[in-house]
């Protein structure tokens, strides 16, 4: 996996979690939604699982970056966000894979490098 090169991307922001743990995962997190092919034929070729939900279309293909520390999130001058960033914002992204295994459980997530609020 070290020769992952990671994949520049334009996408929706929904459901940040970047100061504050999700009840539902415990974990810090977001949704980069409405993804282009480009960019999910990209993630796919890292392992990464897109996923889409037919209850959900105005969220297209989507990824869900968490972590177990906050999420830096800065705008287009580099400053840090610390205001809540509604759903369906914009943004560019840097993600990349990393390998897991807990338990007798094993995976490809994606993490995210970096995150810019542009709108």
């Amino acid at each position: 996996m070290s020769d992952i090169k990671p994949v520049k991307l334009n996408a929706e922001i929904n459901w940040a979690f970047f100061d504050k743990v999700s009840d539902m995962s415990g974990k810090y997190q977001v949704d980069l939604c409405n993804l282009s092919d480009n960019v999910v034929t990209a993630l796919e070729s890292m392992g990464i699982a897109v996923k889409s939900n037919p209850k959900k279309p105005e969220q297209g293909k989507y990824i869900t970056c968490k972590s177990k520390n906050p999420i830096r999130a800065e705008n287009t001058s580099g400053e840090e966000i610390k205001a809540l960033v509604a759903n369906k914002s914009k943004c560019k992204a840097l993600v990349s894979a990393y390998e897991w295994k807990y338990l007798n459980k094993s995976g490809i997530s994606p993490t995210l490098m970096k995150l810019t609020i542009t709108d």
